[in-house]
């Protein structure tokens, strides 16, 4: 039996999680904290460091007060963290300006005079793409990579870049903050597009440092996920309101690990998350990349295992962004006068169940209206920053519970766009499971179903599976658990949505019209958003 302490570090928030692993994995407690996403004019998008610490001590330290498990009791820290931030820290471990957001678009200048010259595939120099690939089975075809993201302080930001000591991303600062270690795992390193997969866990490449431009030495030591990296010091225990010396684990990236969370653990399993942003992985064992649909088998946790990953900017985020936007007050969710969003009466309405409502009684197509999920640009299968949302097809009789309806039918769409593209290589499983804030609605799992053409499988705790899947790196490090495919033992199927038939024509209709909105209208958005 292990107590794990495991943090999930989001976009806009964390939290902090109490778990036990004994014969099963059990959350016994969580505490959720926000913070500022600093949006900037340039296409920069910021965090504060000092804003993640602060979350993660007042977190911490609510969710050990009442508790009858003590901060003795602990046995490993860990987290499941977003990905591709750039976080640049000088000698003594603090950051020396605001982490960069996986989100961040700065670096589009940057991208262009370093590798888009000369002859060109998929927008990449050929010499440069095929050296890259050579390495990494991979390329940055991204402006958000982090990789821009450090050159773009490298230029325009002198005076910082001169004190950097190393290249950190978001997990692995805070990882340094409680353990004055600076380190990266493979998944992380894998993401800066500097390292060398052909031996083993892989290094740094020097060749590839000196290709783009960085600085060989900035690159931190490479520690494995489920190794354990430091332990708490002394000030940071006591601001936490822990015990100095817990060991701290090298731990995952949100890719890496909530598949791991939903049990997607063994060859072929797919899974799909929906939460801020959505993605779909499918594991595989060997590092397959398909330069054109923006697809790679990425590195992970499990030795000789990657995730075939599909992503996708905005998911969930377009739900949130139609609530704040269409559905408040404008469907009558302000019912007598009250907002049942914020209400904290026991009886008010959940605001997404009421939208699950709303949406349920929609015809399936949404009487034709479709939209496209695109709010922050695009990845897969097609990159481009540029694209953006459509609302196509209204009509004097529409009206906003259909568009309602066309916002998860659009996401579902491309998700199953991604499904398809994957399967142009590799073969998906005929379940897949569905985690994330999105698998709380019953509405969503079965549109998703009936749009996939797939069977749509639950699990428990499904917005906290990255930190589930965390807390297994602590078990497995430390012995209790031989290794991490075992983990499909540990998470148990909930539900299963099976497609329903009659939908297949109307949603292929509105699939194929939906695919078509990116090429007929990739001129306009460049025209619109440059």
């Amino acid at each position: 039996m292990q107590y794990v302490l495991s943090y999930d570090i989001g976009t806009t928030g964390l939290k902090s999680c109490l778990i036990r692993i004994g014969e099963s994995v059990e959350l016994l407690g969580g505490e959720y904290e926000t913070y500022n996403l600093y949006i900037l004019e340039n296409g920069g998008v910021e965090q504060d460091a000092e804003e993640w610490w602060e979350a993660m001590c007042k977190s911490t330290r609510r969710l050990m007060e009442g508790k009858s498990i003590s901060p003795e009791d602990i046995s490993g820290i860990t987290f499941c963290s977003q990905m591709q931030g750039l976080v640049l820290v000088g000698r003594d471990g603090e950051a020396l300006r605001r982490p960069m957001s996986y989100m961040d678009q700065r670096g589009a200048r940057e991208m262009k005079e370093t590798e888009q010259h000369g002859l060109q595939i998929s927008g990449v120099n050929a010499g440069m793409l095929l050296r890259s690939l050579r390495a990494t089975h991979a390329a940055s075809t991204s402006v958000k990579d982090p990789l821009w993201k450090y050159k773009w302080v490298q230029k325009n930001e002198p005076e910082i870049f001169e004190k950097v000591h190393k290249w950190l991303d978001v997990k692995e600062y805070l990882i340094c903050r409680m353990t004055g270690e600076c380190i990266m795992t493979p998944d992380s390193a894998y993401s800066t597009f500097l390292y060398d997969t052909r031996k083993g866990r892989g290094k740094f490449s020097k060749e590839l440092c000196k290709m783009y431009g960085v600085k060989y030495e900035h690159m931190p030591r490479i520690v494995g996920c489920t190794e354990v990296a430091g332990t708490l010091r002394d000030k940071q225990a006591r601001e936490l309101g822990l015990t100095a010396g817990i060991p701290v684990y090298g731990s995952g990236g949100d890719a890496t690990l909530i598949g791991i969370g939903a049990g997607a653990v063994q060859m072929g399993d797919t899974h799909i998350y929906c939460g801020t942003s959505g993605w779909v992985g499918t594991v595989v064992d060997k590092q397959l990349v398909d330069i054109v649909s923006m697809i790679a088998g990425i590195v992970g946790a499990q030795e000789d295992r990657y995730n075939y990953f599909a992503e996708m900017e905005t998911a969930g985020k377009c739900f949130e962004w139609v609530k704040d936007h269409l559905a408040l007050d404008e469907i009558d969710i302000y019912l007598s006068k009250s907002d049942v969003e914020h209400s904290t009466e026991a009886t008010s309405i959940n605001l997404y169940d009421y939208l699950s409502e709303v949406i349920r009684k929609v015809e399936p197509g949404s009487g034709g209206v479709i939209f496209t999920p695109w709010l922050h640009g695009n990845r897969c299968p097609f990159e481009d920053p540029k694209a953006a949302g459509i609302f196509f097809n209204i009509g004097i009789e529409t009206g906003k519970s259909q568009m309602l309806r066309a916002v998860i039918e659009g996401i579902c769409f491309h998700l199953r766009w991604m499904v398809e593209s994957q399967d142009k290589k590799i073969k998906t499983s005929e379940t897949i499971r569905f985690v994330g804030g999105g698998a709380l609605s019953e509405v969503t799992c079965q549109i998703l179903a009936d749009i996939l053409e797939r069977n749509i499988a639950t699990v428990p705790y499904t917005k906290d599976v990255g930190a589930i899947g965390a807390a297994m790196l602590v078990a497995v490090g430390s012995g209790q658990v031989k290794d991490l495919s075992s983990m499909k033992d540990y998470v148990k199927v909930k539900k299963v949505y099976t497609p329903n038939p009659e939908t297949k024509e109307v949603y292929h209709r509105n699939y194929e019209v939906f695919k078509n909105l990116y090429k007929s209208n990739a001129k306009n958005f460049k025209a619109l958003n440059s």
